[in-house]
């Protein structure tokens, strides 16, 4: 191929990277995440190939060698080089390499898969030269995050969540947060008003789909980095007009934000969505509380790990070692955090001193580079503040979240933007001969036989890597969700066979898919007890081995060591007829929460199987004892009071139970009371007694368990009657006159006696 059809080739790709940003496959487990990373990775390995025979056939082009500038006095790329290299280096020495390296279907970030970004990164930076590349780059960018502010848009329009084709809002935030600084690039480098006016459209866009996300970490991280812009602007600015004004808008910018935190409470912040969020940025908030003790955690295990860390990805070790019971306090859901929600903490937890050493000098090298090329009059105030401003907001938004896809994505363009920018003028004067149309041409080589039985080599190696660890985890994928589908339409032997084709393939990135199976075995129990004995016991030692293959992954995996527990006690249930074999089973289960309990010792939760175990077995009483060492840990938590409330129930300790209950309702735990019965006859004994407070706690619950129950919606409303609720009261008889149409006269009676 000739030159031109080389770089054609590679600049194309790079653009066709930011067409995966809009894939959703419905048939691929995680459909946010696997649609995206899976194409990119081919992508990105056919033009790795391209790369290869290029820069061996074009020597001009190759980012460093003989005659342009060398690698070690490019502080940038080293950077990044080295980060890469110890983030691999700490697969080796962490707890679980499969998942270091592989990554999993959720996130799909382990190294392996960042190692694609690396690739891309190499590819920017010899293909992408003069500015009019950039231009084009830069455009490309913007226009697909113009598009995705569209999809966003059209979500929040009708009332969905805004988070377009990439499945969250914090990463709909993160892509504009990079390309509103990419559009404010082009409209100061661009003098063309025509193009000016589309940029400004396309940030005007992204702003509102950045509000529709309602991302405080964005907020925050596009705040600080605004005022950091003025800063900079009344310091180094020659015009007083815009110093002064710079000054003026930043004072501007610190009261509007003061007067919104003043005015919380008002009317007009509160039916502001935008005005709403930032009021709410709130330091105390359930949230920030939650990622607090998270990086707690991660500082806690960090000495046992300093160096290298607990090897990329795998944060949930230090988190889970050192799990806080007062967590439970802010939140009772989403337990488990496989990252730190602080981009510096992760790194530093699980890449080590090293790591994060050599991440952060990344930032350093671009600070250093933009401070140089400013005091040398080689960009302008402008773009250096546009450059500052933009680390500042990445920084500040990831305090509080991690980087996904399209954030590495996006710091590939700006890594490679910053390279651009650092060459020397004698390598820029090169490359405007290089790149200049029909002269200039470089000079090509013949490729040796070495070099082609290498470039071979190469072909066969990125071609297998292609199909082994892209192409057969797409079909493990499909196969995973088509076993999904058969499951809930409650054909289990037509899931099962789907599985066991799916593990055919024999991926690296089985264990999520195994983890889906073993949760469907541990829900579907009402198909299970439907087949025959011996069928069902065949399902259920199946899953067995696949939550064994995934606990071998690492013997400190809590969360999997907990779902191995829970599959083999609902294994010994099938074998109460059978003492010999319900005791095997039933000890396995309990060697492996007792592992479970080793890896984090203060989560009350994996208490709650232990004494499931153990009621399993008849032993109340141990099941008594467990369960109260769990509220003990916070007597706060609602599920620990309410799970021990049961367990007094079925010992046949009624006062206890009653106690334990009424501690149960107050807590906020009704919600866990999933027995109708025990709803009811909770609800006779407050009403009896005229606690409706505890009552109408009661009658909520069982209102989402059976909405259409009449009897539910009007004791309901005379709970709330009682206790001096007009409005709810009448609601809820309302609902049920929707119900019953026949009691609509009844309800108005009852709505008018309320007045």
């Amino acid at each position: 191929m000739s030159e031109k059809i080389y770089l054609n080739v590679l600049r194309g790709g790079v653009y066709l990277t930011f067409l995966t940003t809009f894939f959703v496959f419905d048939n691929l487990l995680f459909p946010y995440i696997t649609s995206k990373q899976i194409p990119f990775n081919l992508l990105i390995e056919a033009l790795f190939m391209v790369w290869i025979a290029f820069i061996v056939k074009f020597p001009a082009w190759r980012p460093f060698g003989a005659g342009k500038r060398k690698l070690t006095r490019d502080w940038l790329t080293l950077s990044v080089l080295a980060f890469f290299a110890i983030l691999t280096a700490s697969c080796f020495s962490g707890v679980d390499f499969n998942l270091s390296f592989w990554g999993d279907i959720e996130r799909m970030l382990g190294v392996f898969h960042l190692l694609h970004f690396l690739a891309l990164y190499l590819i920017i930076i010899t293909v992408f030269k003069g500015w009019p590349e950039w231009r084009n780059l830069l455009m490309v960018s913007v226009a697909a995050a113009t598009i995705q502010s569209f999809y966003t848009i059209s979500q929040a329009a009708n009332a969905k969540a805004a988070f377009g084709t990439l499945g969250n809002t914090s990463y709909v935030s993160g892509q504009m947060i990079f390309n509103i600084f990419f559009a404010l690039i082009l409209f100061f480098r661009q003098k063309s008003w025509a193009l000016r006016i589309g940029y400004s459209i396309s940030m005007i866009l992204m702003l509102i789909s950045m509000k529709n996300a309602g991302t405080r970490g964005a907020f925050v991280g596009l705040g600080i980095s605004i005022l950091l812009m003025l800063f900079l602007l009344a310091m180094y600015n020659q015009s007083k007009k815009i110093k002064f004004g710079s000054i003026g808008l930043a004072i501007f910018f610190v009261m509007g934000i003061g007067l919104i935190f003043a005015n919380s409470q008002s009317d007009w912040v509160k039916s502001n969505q935008l005005f709403n969020r930032i009021a709410y940025i709130d330091l105390k908030s359930n949230t920030f509380q939650t990622r607090l003790i998270s990086w707690r955690s991660g500082f806690k295990d960090l000495p046992n790990h300093w160096l290298l860390g607990t090897g990329y990805g795998n944060y949930a070790i230090s988190f889970d070692k050192y799990f806080d019971p007062s967590f439970y306090n802010w939140s009772r859901g989403e337990t488990y955090f496989d990252h730190a929600h602080n981009n510096v903490v992760d790194i530093l937890s699980t890449t080590g001193i090293l790591g994060v050493t050599a991440y952060l000098s990344i930032f350093a090298a671009i600070v250093y580079y933009l401070i140089r090329f400013f005091r040398r009059k080689e960009i302008g105030l402008m773009e250096f503040t546009l450059l500052l401003g933009l680390l500042a907001a990445y920084f500040i938004q990831n305090i509080v979240l991690f980087d996904s896809f399209i954030t590495y994505l996006c710091l590939m363009i700006l890594f490679g933007y910053i390279y651009k920018l650092s060459r020397p003028d004698g390598y820029k004067e090169q490359e405007s001969a290089i790149v200049a149309t029909g002269a200039g041409k470089t000079a090509s080589g013949d490729i040796t036989n070495k070099q082609f039985f290498a470039l071979t080599a190469i072909f066969i190696v990125v071609v297998s890597i292609a199909y082994q660890y892209n192409i057969k985890v797409y079909k493990m994928l499909d196969l995973t969700i088509a076993g999904q589908a058969a499951a809930a339409s409650g054909n289990l032997p037509a899931a099962v066979d789907a599985y066991k084709k799916a593990y055919e393939y024999d991926t690296v990135l089985d264990r999520d898919s195994r983890n889906t199976f073993v949760q469907l075995m541990l829900q579907r129990t009402d198909l299970l007890s439907k087949m025959p004995k011996e069928q069902a016991l065949g399902y259920l030692q199946y899953a067995i081995e696949l939550s064994e293959k995934n606990v071998a992954h690492n013997r400190q995996d809590s969360f999997n060591l907990m779902i191995l527990a829970q599959i083999l006690n609902l294994t010994s249930g099938f074998y109460s007829d059978n003492p010999q074999q319900f005791s095997y089973y039933s000890q396995r289960a309990e060697e492996a929460i007792d592992q479970c309990i080793a890896a984090t010792p203060r989560r009350p939760t994996v208490y709650f199987i232990k004494a499931q175990i153990y009621l399993s077995r008849g032993n109340k009483d141990k099941a008594i004892e467990i369960l109260k060492y769990a509220v003990e840990m916070n007597d706060k938590f609602p599920d620990s009071v309410c799970q021990l409330a049961k367990v007094y129930g079925y010992a046949g300790q009624a006062k206890l139970a009653d106690e334990w209950l009424d501690k149960c309702v107050d807590s906020g735990g009704a919600d866990t009371l999933y027995s109708g019965q025990q709803l009811s006859d909770l609800l006779n004994r407050y009403f009896k007694a005229k606690q409706y407070d505890r009552a109408v706690k009661v009658l909520t619950q069982l209102t989402a368990l059976d909405p259409d129950n009449i009897k539910v919606w009007t004791g309901l409303a005379e709970a709330q009657r009682q206790l001096g609720n007009k409005e709810a009261a009448a609601a809820a008889a309302n609902k049920a006159a929707q119900i019953d149409p026949s009691l609509k006269s009844s309800a108005e009676q009852f709505i008018q006696s309320l007045k």
